[in-house]
């Protein structure tokens, strides 16, 4: 394990880099690399307290990144009162071997890299870091997809945890990825609707930028054309707190001024981060197939125009995009791909690990309804059903949410 030690105002900052295999089951084979950087406070005797595991959102994202000392009232904040804070980079994103077009690779090749990059093997690095760092047992935390992690983490090596932090991520387990689109689209649909209730002049500026994309007259700084489909991509952004009103902040622009056109451009960061388009329903898939199931599922709703999609993956983005061009066999291949398990029920219905998820009510994301049937069969599981936040609770009060959930996990 390669380490570097810096410092930042109230924050000693530990860079960890360590090789892994490609393929955990062919630990002799291709090799990438995984970073993680611990955040250690200054409070007397911080070095010493135990090691809490972030697993961020996503797929496809790294860690977020500490520019300062984080704030009080942030989650983070709350931890580094007792923990120290282990921001691991998943495979793929950030600083551990960055996935792009996968250049060098024909199709199949392509496939088979990216068919290396869920939660069971995020789950096997993080057991490397844990084993390079001398650690016995440590806690972990995960955000939505993170939170997917910490499932797989709680199913194969319940014995490395002392404790487990749930934020929005409480996956489906044996339900075919069908199940989850079925009931996020509704939602979708529904928050289309509430957002117009709020910005009802919206609806007409939406039919004239469908007007002027029809007409081939909207370019992105990219170069590409804006089409229809990847313009009701926007509708990403409101399953979060603020979404209504960032949508309504881009949508206000002149649509063919550049402030319109960049920020569209930049809406889901598929272009910096490709691989949560490549993987997203993947991270769903235990046990199963899913064939493009956003693609098959999308209702007859979406014969009106002005309705956004939500956290929706469809094969034609892999066109629309130009930067996800590259992967576009290989995505195809991915989708028809047989997965395997990603969480065992027999393990976790016996399970003596210290659990406590949030599971926020009206989530756009992550179904509640599965949420619930999950926390159900996890034993030592409390969970916190709550209408308080959107999906992004930690990031708009984490230190209350944080400390509600170390008070769960310790009544």
């Amino acid at each position: 394990m390669n380490d570097a030690r810096r410092r930042i105002p109230e924050l000693t900052l530990v860079e960890h880099e360590l090789s892994v295999p490609l393929d955990h089951a062919d630990p002799g084979g291709e090799k990438i690399t995984v970073f993680a950087r611990e955040l250690i406070g200054d409070a007397r005797g911080a070095e010493g307290y135990p090691l809490l595991v972030y697993f961020q959102g996503g797929p496809g994202s790294e860690a977020t990144r500490t520019p300062s000392a984080p704030a009080e009232k942030s989650w983070v904040g709350r931890a580094l009162q007792e923990y120290r804070v282990l921001m691991l980079d998943q495979r793929g994103t950030g600083r551990s071997t960055p996935v792009g077009s996968l250049e060098g690779r024909d199709p199949e090749g392509q496939a088979a890299y990216l068919t290396r990059l869920r939660a069971d093997s995020i789950v096997r690095d993080a057991e490397l870091v844990r084993q390079a760092l001398g650690v016995d047992r440590w806690s972990i935390m995960g955000q939505s997809f993170g939170g997917f992690c910490a499932l797989t983490y709680l199913s194969f090596f319940p014995g490395s945890l002392r404790e487990a932090f749930i934020c929005g991520g409480l996956p489906p387990v044996a339900r075919p990825t069908d199940d989850v689109y079925s009931r996020t689209y509704p939602r979708a649909v529904d928050r289309s609707h509430r957002y117009y209730e709020r910005y009802p002049d919206d609806r007409e500026r939406v039919h004239e930028i469908q007007r002027l994309i029809a007409d081939g007259a909207l370019v992105l700084p990219t170069g590409e054309p804006l089409t229809a489909r990847r313009f009701r991509q926007l509708g990403m952004m409101l399953g979060m707190s603020d979404g209504a009103e960032r949508l309504h902040h881009i949508l206000e622009l002149p649509p063919r001024s550049p402030a319109f056109l960049h920020d569209v451009t930049g809406v889901g960061g598929f272009t910096r981060n490709p691989l949560y388009a490549a993987v997203h329903e993947a991270c769903y898939a235990d046990g199963c197939v899913t064939a493009w199931s956003a693609e098959r599922l999308l209702p007859a709703d979406y014969g009106d125009p002005t309705l956004f999609t939500g956290e929706h993956i469809y094969p034609w983005m892999f066109e629309d995009y130009a930067l996800l061009r590259p992967l576009a066999e290989a995505a195809e291949i991915v989708a028809h791909h047989e997965w395997p398990r990603l969480y065992d029920e027999t393990q976790l219905a016996v399970n003596e690990v210290p659990v406590a998820a949030v599971i926020y009510a009206n989530d756009m994301y992550v179904d509640r309804e599965l949420s619930e049937e999950t926390a159900a069969h996890v034993r030592n599981l409390r969970p916190w059903l709550t209408n308080e936040y959107e999906h992004d609770g930690i990031r708009q009060q984490g230190a209350r949410v944080l400390d509600r959930l170390i008070s769960l996990v310790r009544a």
